[in-house]
């Protein structure tokens, strides 16, 4: 099963049991960040798992002490001075979320600590979100200075209503798997040491499940997200706007500078 995957270099692939594949992020060094050589195998392998009959359920996961940091700086600084990077991560963004969308194999993702960018989203789009206790879920876009863009419009409003998509996406407001399991935003929170035997448990009863009768109830109930379709198309764009103005400039040497951000405040809009 596994030799389907071999081209996969970014991201380590392994199979816990039969009929399930997973994939889990490997460079804890960064806290798992990806680099544009992550965010690509990140976006296209869903579209392999899809196709491969040999796969009846996934599991995502990190490892070290971090599910994923996110993009690292050089990919977004590269975003920022040249368009065609621009361009492809945009379209790679779009791809990412529509990709795991339309996966017809049932997804469990295992959030073990920080948990940021293309890495959350693949984490709470999973069809069975589980978190431990320790993690921490937090959408940083607006401090970076960019709209927030990946996943946060299709899904945030769905998942724990629209007040509390707009405080945590507009003030960059973290929660903890506790937190975020009360709010709506993952299935399940355990223990931190439970957390990948549990996720490897529902994993087995997914494959086990009846096939066509679960992928057609994922595919229908995520009709919901298809629906958000054009207001993500609009998220995603302003999101990449923004990386061609100062204040995504700011945001990411406040970052680098481990400092707080000082955005001009003289805004046309």
């Amino acid at each position: 099963m596994l030799e389907r995957y071999a081209h996969y270099h970014a991201l380590d692939i392994d199979s816990p049991a039969e009929r399930i594949l997973r994939i889990s992020f490997n460079k804890p060094e960064t806290l798992n960040s990806l680099d544009k050589d992550g965010h690509r195998e990140l976006t296209y392998i869903w579209r392999d798992i899809d196709d491969d009959e040999n796969v009846s359920a996934v599991i995502l996961t990190g490892k070290g002490r971090a599910f994923s940091a996110g993009g690292d700086f050089g990919m977004i600084e590269e975003m920022i001075e040249d368009s065609k990077t621009l361009m492809r991560t945009w379209k790679e963004a779009k791809d990412l979320v529509y990709n795991i969308i339309n996966c017809s194999k049932p997804i469990v993702s295992a959030i073990n600590g920080a948990a940021v960018g293309a890495g959350l989203v693949a984490g709470l789009l999973a069809d069975i979100s589980i978190a431990g206790k320790s993690a921490r879920i937090v959408d940083g876009h607006t401090r970076l200075g960019v709209a927030a863009g990946d996943s946060a419009v299709i899904n945030w409003p769905l998942l724990c209503g629209m007040a509390k998509a707009k405080y945590h996406l507009l003030l960059c407001e973290p929660m903890d798997g506790e937190e975020a399991e009360r709010l709506g935003m993952v299935s399940l929170c355990v223990e931190d040491d439970e957390l990948q035997d549990r996720a490897l448990k529902i994993a087995e009863r997914l494959r086990d499940s009846a096939p066509a009768a679960t992928r057609w109830t994922k595919y229908a109930l995520n009709n919901w997200y298809r629906m958000a379709g054009p207001s993500f198309d609009a998220s995603t764009a302003l999101e990449m706007l923004g990386f061609t103005t100062s204040e995504a400039v700011e945001g990411v040497a406040a970052h680098r500078e481990k400092r707080k951000p000082d955005f001009d405040q003289d805004c046309p809009l």
